[in-house]
């Protein structure tokens, strides 16, 4: 079993710079990738895009945008790559497909109990996706947004630290497409393509297939070779319908990593880690995950009629195991123990909704969703055969109503008022082969959230503004039950946010920056306790809190060369003492696991015409440098020890000609094998965790067309 988080304290230090720059609410927005052009002297031209509070007009707040061509550049090829990139979001995860957390600004359920529990939510266009997805793939992305704090009061999709929300590229009526082949050190290995054009007259469809593959970078000693070969593969195809009133987009996807297992390794991990188990322990660990949605937008005069239907099912097959180095250090014999965890979901989500016309004096948005959740997490089996095997079922059915106003009331000052009124019904049911015992329990709660925010434009160029919101997270059960005294539900979780920001730019557009203060509080926090030595775990609530600021800048300094730059400071904080916990009592003043207090980026990106060779022209160099630092942070609740803190450098370089590139690329250039999470057994004293791939080295050719 694996289990991780805590916290920090505050500073407000960084109060100052947002103060300086102007005190408002706004939007820690990444600056899209830079357009080139060439002229006719053969000079580059980048031209930025401008900081932005606003993700496509709807929201007035915080948000951090990844381009496609940042993801591409920086091969940010699942969602969990764009979330490490990202200042003041942290992940806690095994390496695997299904066990991570995600932390944004110091809020996030402490290690997570139900497949569903999760104070940030994913959506694809807008439709929930379960945030234990994170390690699916961009697959022909548009871009990715992370909206940060309580959402729900502008669509269906709601959540207490952030959306992440991954728009998809949509079919043109044009002929495009691409292709991109990519091969590196460990066998790394992608090919991907997308195609999309025209298919009738109002209709346009397009398909994008990628397959990823390595060779894993943690040796099995029983074998001397990797301890699996894991590997991708995405597809998604879509229809989009366009007629003078009425947009609707078809998608139906699919997504399959295989052999990519949960990792639980002894500290320290050395150059080379390695764990010893059985041969082909992993040869079934699989998750597929499948899709199919229908987005519709109708202009009925008055207001736009939207609605999102959408159907995800997902199946996932893991084990969970204490290699013979790990089980000898915490119980004092060479042996090893491995549970199989299968977990099957199947969720149905509908959401309607009236919006305000593009001539309206004020914008609006009136809506209703439901959700409904069919799933199952069961350990059929371990090392000792299926005796001691439990069976889970969980379902619940959550709808809501909501709506948001956008309020001008002066030319430059506006106000904005959301509310959203959830129902959510929980049920439970276990059956304990080992006891012949079997539990089944129910859970209902309501829960009224909101936000106000006020936006003022000090010029044409810079905005202010200042944001209220309250989220809420469902209680639920524990997914890890072994016994009927597990059964216990966990409450839901309350989280109150304020953030004061700025939004800021020159005149031409050269330089950019944005920077928010917030303050965050949750009652009733989810928190697992775990006892590494009976491997007991139950689900518990605690309070929690963070205070932080953020700041984050672009600038086109010359011709050709563009610089991106992010800093964040995260105080996370436990604040109620949780007594008896498994591994130990976890006491207020204890920060939140896996929460780094400093985290920062910087990406410099250079392109520059290069002269005629062999009959080659047009060529251009296209160079990029990509570093980001995250800080040291507590490993458990208890705060046992800290992972290290650690630096990421990668670099690419190609050279561009017609519709091809062909380029080099370098990652975690420092070898850093920084911590995907870590726990601490105090009844042997010891520990153990996860880490990511060392350094290696790519090449790659892609062409548009």
């Amino acid at each position: 079993m694996i289990k991780p988080l805590v916290s920090r304290q505050f500073l407000t230090v960084s109060l100052s710079l947002v103060l300086y720059a102007g005190v408002s609410a706004v939007t820690i927005a990444k600056a899209q990738e830079p357009e080139i052009r060439i002229d006719d002297n053969d000079a580059v031209d980048i031209l930025l895009d401008p900081i932005t509070v606003s993700v496509d007009g709807e929201n007035e707040g915080s948000a951090t945008i990844f381009t496609e061509e940042e993801i591409e550049n920086q091969r940010l090829y699942t969602l969990e790559d764009v979330l490490r990139a990202t200042p003041g979001v942290n992940i806690s995860s095994s390496g695997g497909t299904n066990l991570s957390t995600i932390y944004i600004r110091g809020v996030g359920s402490m290690y997570p109990m139900g497949m569903d529990d999760s104070m940030s939510t994913l959506t694809i266009n807008g439709s929930p996706l379960n945030a234990r997805h994170i390690s699916l793939n961009t697959l022909d992305v548009e871009r990715v947004e992370i909206l940060k704090g309580p959402q729900g009061t502008r669509s269906g999709a709601s959540a207490s630290a952030g959306i992440i929300n991954i728009v998809t590229q949509k079919p043109t009526d044009e002929l495009e497409g691409y292709v991109h082949v990519e091969y590196g050190q460990e066998n790394q290995r992608l090919v991907e393509s997308a195609v999309g054009g025209p298919l009738l007259e109002n209709l346009s469809g397009r398909i994008a297939v990628r397959y990823m593959g390595s060779d894993h970078w943690v040796t099995n000693e029983t074998t001397g070779n990797p301890v699996s070969d894991p590997s991708e593969l995405a597809i998604r195809g879509s229809l989009l319908w366009e007629s003078e009133n009425t947009e609707a987009l078809f998608t139906i996807e699919h997504q399959t990593v295989d052999d990519l297992p949960n990792l639980i390794v002894l500290h320290p991990f050395g150059s080379h880690p390695a764990v010893e188990l059985p041969p082909d322990l992993y040869d079934d660990v699989s998750k597929e995950v499948d899709r199919v949605a229908l987005e519709l937008s109708h202009n009925l005069g008055p207001a736009y009629l939207n609605l999102a239907t959408s159907y995800v099912h997902s199946e996932n097959t893991e084990v969970a195991a204490y290699d013979k180095n790990l089980y000898n250090a915490l119980y004092g014999y060479p042996s090893w123990f491995w549970n199989v965890d299968e977990a099957e979901e199947s969720v149905f989500y509908q959401d309607i909704s009236l919006s305000s016309p593009d001539d309206a004096p004020f914008e609006w948005r009136f809506g209703a969703m439901i959700e409904s959740n069919d799933g199952s997490y069961d350990t059929p089996e371990n090392t000792y055969g299926t005796s001691s095997a439990i069976y889970r079922d969980f379902d619940s059915l959550e709808y809501a109503i909501y709506g948001e106003v956008t309020y001008p009331v002066t030319t430059d000052l506006r106000v904005t008022a959301g509310l959203r009124q959830s129902w959510i019904e929980t049920s439970y049911a276990a059956e304990f082969t080992a006891s012949g015992t079997s539990d089944h329990r129910d859970l209902s709660e309501s829960f009224t959230s909101g936000r106000l925010n006020l936006s003022y434009d000090v010029a044409p160029t810079t905005e202010l503004h200042a944001t209220y919101a309250r989220g809420f997270t469902p209680g639920g059960f524990n997914i890890y039950s072994t016994q009927v005294a597990d059964g216990e539900p966990y409450r839901g979780a309350v989280t109150d946010m304020i953030e004061l920001g700025f939004d800021a730019e020159t005149v031409d557009g050269a330089f950019a920056v944005s920077g928010a203060v917030y303050a965050n509080w949750v009652k009733d926090n989810h928190l697992l306790s775990y006892d590494s030595f009976t491997y007991v775990v139950s689900a518990l609530n605690a309070d929690t809190r963070s205070y932080g600021a953020e700041l984050s800048a672009s600038w086109q300094p010359v011709t050709g060369l563009s610089l991106i730059a992010g800093l964040s400071y995260v105080d996370a904080e436990i604040t109620s003492d949780v007594l008896g916990v498994g591994d130990g009592d976890i006491l207020a003043g204890n920060k939140v696991p896996d929460v780094a207090p400093w985290s920062a980026n910087l990406a410099a990106t250079y392109s520059r015409p290069l002269p005629e060779w062999h009959g080659v022209d047009n060529a251009v160099l296209n160079a990029s440098i990509n570093y980001s630092y995250v800080g040291a942070r507590p490993a458990d609740p208890q705060n046992h020890f800290d992972l290290e803190a650690y630096h990421k450098l990668d670099a690419r370089i190609g050279i561009e000609f017609g519709g091809g590139e062909f380029y080099v690329a370098g990652q975690n250039l420092l070898d850093q094998q920084y911590d995907l999470y870590g726990y601490y057994a105090p009844a042997a004293d010891v520990s153990y965790g996860a880490m990511v791939r060392g350094r290696t080295f790519l090449t790659g050719l892609s062409y548009r067309f």
